[in-house]
């Protein structure tokens, strides 16, 4: 069994998702693991990570809909905590309603991703941010 660690800092646009599959791709080609899993950590609060369809660009804009209509942006009207803006709250409950973590398996030294499957960095927040990912693998050569 061996182990490997390593980062990736991604750029966002602000609010939306970022597609990371290639990049975790390329990271896993240079660790020399064929079987194991990859556990992906964001290190925010603000931003979390999905699993989701890569072929329709409908998906994503539904999803941005969606989760609108759920958690609106507000300041001192809506919420309590607003010190960073009014996109500041509602970025913190997205991130709750989401993840900051995800394990995907690794078969044959590939992300055991379905067809239609990505993975992605979702930013909550309106403006850019860079974000940073621990990736931690653990598996056999």
């Amino acid at each position: 069994m061996q182990q490997r660690t390593g980062e990736l800092v991604i750029g966002t646009r602000g609010r939306g998702l970022v597609d990371i599959t290639r990049p975790l791709r390329e990271w896993l080609a240079e660790q020399g693991i064929s079987t194991g899993l990859l556990t992906i950590w964001c290190q925010h609060t603000s931003a979390s990570l999905i699993v989701q369809e890569n072929a329709s660009p409908e998906v994503r804009t539904d999803l941005e809909t969606f989760l609108a209509r759920l958690v609106p942006d507000g300041g001192r009207e809506r919420y309590r905590h607003h010190e960073e803006g009014e996109d500041d709250m509602p970025a913190h409950i997205r991130a709750v309603l989401t993840s900051v973590q995800l394990s995907i398996p690794v078969l044959d030294g590939s992300l055991a991703l379905g067809t239609w499957q990505a993975v992605y960095l979702y930013e909550h927040r309106l403006r850019a941010h860079r974000r940073r990912l621990l990736l931690h693998l653990l598996g056999d050569g």
